[in-house]
């Protein structure tokens, strides 16, 4: 088959040298498949290695020694790695935190490659690196056997050879053939719900967070989704904690093990899949200057800019470097407050008589800063994303809703039609299937609207990404997607217009989700010369603490977001990217103003990667957006064209700018 030809090692001395030993390591550990007792109920042992080792330090004396396996369930392969107990030389560890280095089934659905380290001298290793592109310790094979494993993962998964590496090889596994998104996604919920109560309270009444505002733009948002309030989720999903206990073992290792893994990351950040002319790109400085001219207009200005609750009282360890640009000033400068939502009898006011939009970037701009009020959402966001035109009439638009409707029938017949016999021979349409099968029941299940059992809300989601991969065969289905529906679900209320307003927002963001990660890697290094440009200081902060990957910003631009903010919030914050007012890429000076305006605690705490991985993931529920908003517009405006030039172009959520294949992918994928 040419789908096994891709994939085919047989060219790699090393796998052939090894095919023998992975056989005899199979017929090894058929004895202990049946008396072993496995990781997890109902799992089949597959390998079995002793004597692998975690180095918390630089010292072999302190290794962790323990066991790798591999095991299977359900057609899915797992990794695990257990240290020994009481067998240690390391003094310095006790036995409760050498068990925080435990790897407990990890599916290989979660990891996106191996690399390998067989040098002439010293101990042979792997490091497992996750979809995140965040890698485990790498597991050091004392009594060798790193050819035995990678034969073993090779009868069970994909592997394909990096085309930049011989020693990286990409798994893509049976369960989940499409990129692989932030491990981090996988949360509990949301956002934290605490003792259970409602975030949006069911009475329609305001909730604890808004007592105290007095903007009528708040109380409107807040009682627009009133009869559909959060609820803590009433399940435990050992799944969704996968990421979090990630997260919890990542901060705990050292830096010894995190350096190991430093020239991978450097080598995989994206950086070389941009135009090596844009890497070379001068960037412009000026910050010096840009402060005079913000302290000259604060100081006209009779109004003071509120500090962030955040900013005040943060101990430094050390002397933090002054923010060139004196973010507070510069916000109140060039940052314009919010306004209250835009309501029907406004937006009717940028109507003609046939229901054409006179004069949209007014209408856009208007959105930008003041949102829109939830029942009038379902007739402005189709505007937004492209679906319709701001040209259209009220009867074009009637048109295009139900010649749409029956094309979204016919599509999703192309599915529906498949029979069970044609199911199990259609190995592609059983695997996105099954994904998406399991990624929506765990979306937004804590808000009212998707909660409970046979929700009929749930099955629409379901039915709208299944079409949508037989829509867009190339890029099918990738976790983080229905993140992305279901806001839009929810304010369509329609299974078809909320599908084709699903196909326009792919469109701007598609990319992504790219097999090749290019679409996230070239946003992260548009954002890495955005800060260097606005805070230099910071910049060379994350350069000398091997942070300029920016990764730790990866769900923030994945889905927008979506896991930063109440659900409320985030439809507030897409409107205003959607528009596209200033910039199509404001959501990378979000990016810029949060970091910004935690620089002080990042850099006073000295934060590692780790540890800056950990606290921007905290940071979830705990991000002001109106005055976000004003930041980010406030740096938009600063930067100008050097902030415009430090983006290549074709960047997302731009359209590609040539015209191939929208969407590439490494092999054939539905």
């Amino acid at each position: 088959m040419e789908s096994s030809e891709l994939h085919d090692l047989s060219d790699d001395a090393d796998y052939a040298a090894s095919q023998q030993q992975g056989s005899a390591s199979m017929m090894r550990c058929d004895s202990e498949k049946r008396s072993s007792s496995s990781d997890h109920d109902g799992a089949e042992l597959i390998y079995l290695k002793d004597n692998v080792a975690i180095h918390p330090t630089q010292f072999a004396s302190e290794r962790i020694s323990g066991r790798l396996k591999l095991t299977k369930q359900d057609s899915l392969l797992f990794l695990s790695w257990t240290p020994y107990k009481g067998q240690t030389s390391n003094a310095k560890l006790s036995e409760k935190d050498r068990s925080l280095y435990t790897i407990t089934a990890v599916p290989f659905t979660e990891v996106r490659s191996i690399r390998r380290h067989t040098p002439a001298l010293g101990w042979q290793y792997v490091i497992v690196v996750l979809s995140s592109g965040l890698a485990f310790p790498p597991l050091y094979f004392y009594n060798g056997g790193v050819r035995e494993f990678l034969a073993i993962v090779k009868q069970h998964v994909f592997l394909a050879r990096s085309a930049e590496d011989a020693n990286v090889f990409i798994v893509n596994d049976f369960q989940s053939p499409l990129q692989r998104t932030l491990s981090s996604l996988e949360l509990p919920s949301t956002l934290p719900v605490a003792s259970g109560q409602s975030i949006y309270p069911l009475d329609g009444g305001s909730s604890s967070e808004n007592q105290g505002r007095t903007s009528a733009g708040v109380d409107n948002r807040v009682s627009s989704v009133s009869r559909y309030g959060l609820r803590k989720q009433k399940s435990h999903d050992p799944a969704r904690d996968l990421s979090i206990h990630l997260l919890e073992k990542f901060s705990l290792v050292t830096k010894f093990a995190r350096e190991t893994t430093t020239q991978l990351f450097s080598e995989n950040n994206g950086l070389g899949s941009v135009d090596k002319r844009w890497n070379n790109q001068p960037v412009h400085s000026y910050p010096e200057k840009l402060s005079n001219i913000a302290e000259e207009k604060y100081h006209e200005s009779p109004h003071s800019y509120p500090v962030n609750e955040h900013d005040e009282e943060i101990p430094n360890i050390v002397d933090v470097p002054a923010d060139p640009l004196e973010f507070n000033k510069l916000s109140l400068v060039w940052g314009k407050p919010r306004q209250s939502p835009m309501g029907s009898k406004e937006f009717t006011a940028f109507l003609d008589y046939e229901g054409r939009v006179v004069e949209s970037k007014a209408l856009r701009e208007r959105v930008f800063y003041g949102g829109i009020e939830h029942q009038l959402r379902k007739e402005v966001w189709p505007f937004l994303l492209g679906y319709h035109a701001y040209d259209s009439t009220y009867a074009e638009r009637e048109y295009l809703r139900s010649v749409k409707q029956m094309e979204y029938a016919t599509l999703k017949q192309q599915w529906q039609s498949i029979s069970p016999e044609q199911a199990k021979r259609f190995t592609k349409y059983r695997e996105r299937k099954g994904l998406i099968d399991k990624d929506v029941v765990r979306t937004d299940r804590a808000f009212e609207y998707y909660e409970g059992d046979d929700n009929l809300n749930v099955n629409s989601m379901r039915d709208i990404l299944l079409t949508y991969s037989f829509y867009n065969f190339d890029l099918g289905y990738c976790q983080g997607m229905s993140d992305y529906l279901s806001p839009i679900l929810f304010v369509m209320e329609d299974e078809s217009e909320a599908f084709w307003c699903f196909v326009a927002l792919m469109e701007r963001l598609g990319p992504n989700f790219n097999r090749d990660q290019n679409g996230m890697h070239t946003q992260l290094f548009a954002l890495s010369k955005l800060v260097e440009l606005l805070d230099s200081p910071l910049h060379n902060y994350f350069k000398q603490n091997d942070c300029l990957n920016y990764f730790f910003c990866f769900r923030w631009i994945l889905i927008q977001f979506k896991r930063e903010f109440e659900y409320e919030k985030t439809m507030q914050l897409w409107e205003v990217l959607w528009t596209q007012y200033l910039t199509e890429h404001l959501h990378l000076y979000v990016c810029a103003a949060i970091l910004k305006r935690y620089r002080s605690k990042i850099m006073g705490e000295q934060m590692d990667f780790d540890t800056l991985l950990k606290f921007i993931n905290e940071l979830s529920g705990q991000i002001d957006l109106d005055s976000t908003i004003r930041d980010a517009e406030a740096l938009c405006i600063c930067a100008g064209e050097n902030g415009a030039a430090s983006i290549p172009p074709g960047t997302p959520p731009s359209l590609p700018l040539d015209e191939g294949i929208l969407y590439p992918q490494d092999d054939d994928v539905l």
